[in-house]
């Protein structure tokens, strides 16, 4: 008894290692992006690159002429920088990895997070202090429905939803609530059906 008691806690404890999640794994790229520089420091708005996280499920990864807009005048010989220009040159893609990368039976829909007030940090973590990405959360279901069984604890007002640097107030359940009401976010009995996930 005790050593299928101890078999399957080493099973559920392994099932929510980083070393089954990914959690905090970087991970490679064709060229080491830093989000800490190109967002922490240079003060890029995630929208810049990410151009459809507003108005599709899909955040979009930024074509090449959107680096360029940049690079094409700064750190134009930087050696990191021949596969962009590379690209570039012969109007091909970058073969960027995801990394928060959920399974294929999950739906998951950027634009109506960021129309309820879910700021890209809760998901992606503090991407602005990041000089190479990595997955900042377990993406488990359970720590999904975390927030879907209670938004209040984690949505924000909808212009700061861009923002890394913002704060929750101290009195943040009572500004969720009137969010959440503001919104028109569902309660929990929707939110935590099967469906809304798994289509």
């Amino acid at each position: 008894m005790a050593v299928g008691a101890t078999g399957l806690w080493l099973v559920f404890t392994l099932m929510r290692s980083g070393w089954a999640t990914k959690q905090a794994e970087f991970v490679e790229q064709p060229v080491q992006f830093s989000h800490a520089h190109h967002v922490g420091g240079v003060g890029l708005d995630c929208r810049y690159c990410h151009t459809s996280v507003e108005n599709s499920a899909f955040a979009g990864i930024p074509p090449t002429n959107t680096c360029m807009n940049c690079h094409s005048q700064l750190w134009t010989n930087a050696p990191i920088l021949e596969p962009v220009r590379a690209s570039f040159r012969n109007n091909t893609n970058l073969t960027w990895i995801r990394v928060n990368d959920l399974p294929d039976f999950v739906y998951f829909n950027h634009q109506i997070h960021v129309k309820q007030g879910v700021g890209c940090i809760t998901c992606h973590g503090q991407v602005d202090q990041m000089p190479l990405m990595y997955q900042a959360k377990s993406l488990l279901m359970e720590w999904c429905v975390d927030c879907h069984r209670a938004p209040e604890k984690y949505i924000r007002p909808r212009e700061e939803v861009f923002n890394p640097s913002y704060v929750a107030p101290s009195n943040q359940l009572e500004v969720g609530l009137a969010l959440k009401k503001q919104y028109g976010i569902s309660g929990a009995t929707h939110m935590t059906s099967c469906s809304v996930c798994h289509r």
